[in-house]
């Protein structure tokens, strides 16, 4: 593994690649320590997964735009703890397709007198350009999210991106008039292609639109969910649940492996998303519900239903207290707990640990190289 470093003229402004200058196997060192020291009493931590190429690895960008001095127009990202634009071309992490097409949306915007949004004062149009991009399919979305319903010269400005950049497969507007730090609106039109587009992960095939939940790292995101399943221990004849299930992703991936899939999840278009990627992987054995988790555990016990495996992928906050306790209430033989902060998922094990369960595997998982963050995968069963 190269001990090369990299190397960004936004570093220092941009804050989003902290640990750019230390080299890779140093920083998974990092890593792997950081998980040991919090986790390596309950058992032997297995080595970090890394990257082969720690670089160019989010397949989703979201840039921000903003009228600067002298008519400029900014773009690029927020500076840490900021809506302080920092602009640039390039990026070490960021997908490089990605980037180039942004650079030309930015180019076209004064030509086709689209004026970038001041959120202070409440005026403009274009406020952020959100790109996907496929990692095995190679299928790109641009999403432009826009102040107003009426897109200047529309069909021409399609037509002039997609003759500059013929990779891309689809394009939407999405509209967002609120006064609002959230990037989405609730409206969208199609100006191009079928409005989203699809990855494959683990051997499954994943629908992905505006506002889909999908690992921005499928290189190892594909590498997590192994290490998940894996450390389920199915063998074909067990229920499992998915709880925070998302667009479906782990469940659908796991399910291949299992008798019956529930998956639940309170945000209802996610659930729409879970439900069209059961049917696109032709999965028969899946059932999909718009609720939260710790109320359809709590349900699930009372009635006397039993799952044999729960995965649990948290936000960065990681479980509340009610959801522990409708978890511990459920009782599945076992829990695959994946973790985007350690510390919380910590917090939680130990919970868990005085209701009944012990730790039997640990895998961290680099998911955000030159970054402090730490992907790990906790496996528990009862006693």
């Amino acid at each position: 593994m190269s001990f090369k470093t990299y190397s960004c003229p936004a570093s220092k402004r941009c804050g989003g690649c902290q640990w750019l200058n230390v080299p890779y196997p140093i920083q998974l060192k990092r890593k792997q320590d950081a998980v040991e020291e919090l986790l390596g009493g309950y058992c032997k931590v297995n080595a970090i997964i890394g990257m082969d190429a720690p670089q160019h690895y989010r397949h989703k960008i979201l840039a921000p735009f903003a009228p600067g001095p002298k008519g400029r127009i900014l773009y690029g990202l927020y500076a840490k703890n900021s809506h302080r634009i920092v602009q640039t071309d390039s990026c070490v992490i960021e997908d490089a397709r990605a980037k180039r097409i942004l650079a030309t949306i930015h180019s076209l915007m004064a030509s086709f007198k689209i004026k970038p949004y001041d959120e202070d004062a409440g005026k403009g149009f274009l406020r952020h350009v959100l790109i996907r991009t496929g990692y095995a399919t190679d299928e790109v979305m641009v999403t432009l999210v826009c102040a107003g319903k009426i897109f200047p010269s529309k069909n021409t400005f399609v037509k002039v991106l997609r003759a500059k950049h013929p990779e891309i497969t689809t394009i939407v507007m999405n509209i967002n008039t609120r006064d609002t730090n959230v990037v989405l609106g609730t409206q969208e039109n199609v100006f191009f292609g079928k409005g989203w587009i699809e990855d494959k992960l683990c051997g499954c095939t994943f629908r992905i639109s505006s506002s889909s939940f999908y690992q921005v790292n499928p290189e190892q995101a594909e590498k997590l969910y192994n290490a998940a399943v894996g450390m389920a221990q199915l063998s074909g004849e067990e229920t499992i649940l998915d709880t925070y299930c998302g667009t479906g992703t782990i469940g659908i991936i796991a399910s291949k492996h299992a008798k019956r899939l529930i998956g639940v999840e309170s945000n209802e278009d996610a659930v729409r998303d879970a439900k069209t990627n059961a049917r696109r992987n032709k999965v028969e054995n899946a059932e999909i519900f718009a609720e939260d988790a710790s109320v359809f555990m709590n349900a699930l016990a009372q009635e006397g239903s039993s799952v044999d495996v729960v995965f649990m992928d948290p936000p960065r906050g990681g479980s509340d207290e009610k959801f522990l306790q409708s978890l511990t209430q459920l009782a599945p033989k076992r829990i695959v707990y994946i973790s985007c902060n350690p510390k919380t998922q910590q917090r939680d094990v130990a919970f868990l640990l005085g209701r009944g369960y012990r730790v039997v595997e640990i895998q961290p998982v680099d998911m955000f190289p030159h970054t402090e963050h730490i992907e790990c995968v906790v496996s528990m069963e009862r006693r």
